[in-house]
């Protein structure tokens, strides 16, 4: 079953009054040929009316605000999403040294996605890993990123807490671990060095069966947080998604929530407040089939208990890092 029901939820706990939150989200999940966003739901408490539009990348971003005073601020997104299977005949693949040809065009087209960034910096450190994913691939642009995406795979560890929301790659490459935000931005810095554009995709993954050798880690990345991975451009094929924190290509259920240059231009939640109070941030995330086997709507509740984190006395809101 490829329909799914998402609940997105972020609590803000402040220690004191706080007042005029204004906030952005980007929360509500793409629709185009790979999957139909069928619903979608944003609910504040306290309530709020709220504005929508699309930024440059074409992601859909809610604005809210809260002008009176509060202690607490919860942002609940629900969606409903059909993923679609693949349809159409595979381009055949296309040769490194051909796409070499088209580099001068694909960086004038993509430049957003071949140039450096904060988070994704061009680093000599990067240089190892490219001749070594050169290597391993078969020598077309596809065998690349997927052979650059299997050695951040193999290379870096699962380490939730070893990086930071503000982390670049610099740090994930000094400490070799890292969550899946450090690692899409690892790869997008070995594809875009190499002249690959690629670009960040934010978005959600669903568990696989408990069954599977793989549920435990993929329950531990995709239960209570949002997910992230790369997507690069491959002439004659398009956009092509790559999960190094998987080691596995993207596929179904992987649900697409906003794309950009990097986790800056996707943070699902980031605001700020009037007041003086430290934060707490708690996000959950429950990513479900939408129907059970005969038919019938279904959603776990959220169980998740609050992420304690250290208040911090900065207005603006605290953004969650993606796992």
């Amino acid at each position: 079953m490829n329909r799914y029901r998402l609940v997105h939820t972020t609590e803000f706990l402040y220690d004191g009054p706080v007042s005029e939150s204004y906030n952005e989200v980007r929360l509500r999940p793409i629709h185009d040929e790979q999957q139909s966003c069928l619903s979608f739901r944003l609910h504040t408490t306290p309530g709020s009316h709220g504005t929508a539009y699309r930024d440059s990348f074409g992601n859909w971003v809610h604005q809210f605000n809260v002008l009176s005073e509060h202690r607490h601020l919860k942002v609940e997104a629900e969606s409903v999403v059909l993923a679609h299977e693949p349809s159409g005949g595979v381009a055949d693949p296309l040769l490194l040294a051909e796409f070499d040809s088209l580099r001068e065009e694909l960086d004038d087209t993509y430049f957003d996605f071949v140039a450096p960034t904060a988070y994704v910096p061009h680093l000599t450190g990067l240089a190892e890993l490219l001749e070594v994913a050169t290597r391993a691939s078969d020598g077309t642009v596809q065998g690349f990123a997927q052979a650059a995406s299997n050695l951040i795979h193999e290379r870096f560890r699962y380490v939730q807490g070893a990086t930071h929301v503000h982390s670049s790659i610099r740090d994930s490459l000094s400490i070799g671990a890292g969550v899946c935000q450090d690692f899409a931005h690892l790869l997008l810095g070995m594809l875009r060095m190499r002249g690959i554009p690629a670009r960040y995709v934010s978005g959600y993954l669903v568990p696989g069966s408990t069954a599977s050798v793989d549920a435990k880690q993929e329950e531990v990345i995709g239960g209570q947080a949002s997910h992230a991975w790369a997507e690069a451009m491959i002439p004659q094929q398009g956009w092509m998604g790559f999960d190094p924190t998987l080691g596995r290509p993207v596929a179904l259920r992987h649900i697409r929530v906003a794309h950009g240059r990097d986790y800056g231009d996707v943070a699902p939640v980031r605001g700020v407040y009037r007041g003086h109070a430290g934060q707490r941030l708690a996000v959950d995330v429950r990513v479900r089939p939408a129907l059970d086997d005969e038919g019938r709507e279904q959603l776990n509740e959220s169980a998740a208990p609050p992420l304690v984190a250290p208040s911090i006395l900065e207005r603006p809101q605290q953004p969650a890092q993606q796992q």
